[in-house]
């Protein structure tokens, strides 16, 4: 879902600027990045780990990133609906930017536990 919420976004043209750019846009396209890349790579770790039936629990720290990326989309998506409230688009960068963040350190701490596993 996010992946799927992610990628309209770059592809949507924001109708709230006189030059019609994508809601997602230069090098914030990197945060959105970073977040599907991190979740490719982390369901193919659980996928590895869960045929060795190794369980991975999901971390405090990934549930706040997923909190922080709903919450960044979802300020997007409005920030669409709302162009006379071009603050709401800027709360959804920057929350977009602290889910990344987020992801960058989860995905580390995924794939760590992930190669204690591993032969």
């Amino acid at each position: 879902m996010v992946a799927a919420v992610l990628i309209m976004l770059i592809m949507l043209i924001s109708s709230r600027k006189s030059n019609p750019v994508p809601e997602i846009a230069g090098l914030n396209i990197i945060a959105g990045l970073v977040i599907l890349l991190r979740e490719i790579i982390v369901s193919g770790l659980r996928e590895y780990l869960a045929g060795l039936q190794v369980s991975v629990p999901v971390s405090a720290l990934a549930k706040w990133k997923t909190t922080a990326q709903l919450v960044a989309l979802g300020a997007l998506i409005l920030g669409g609906a709302l162009p006379d409230m071009p603050w709401v688009h800027d709360f959804g960068i920057a929350c977009l930017w602290i889910a990344a963040a987020l992801t960058l350190i989860s995905g580390y701490d995924y794939l760590r536990t992930g190669l204690r596993h591993m032969d």
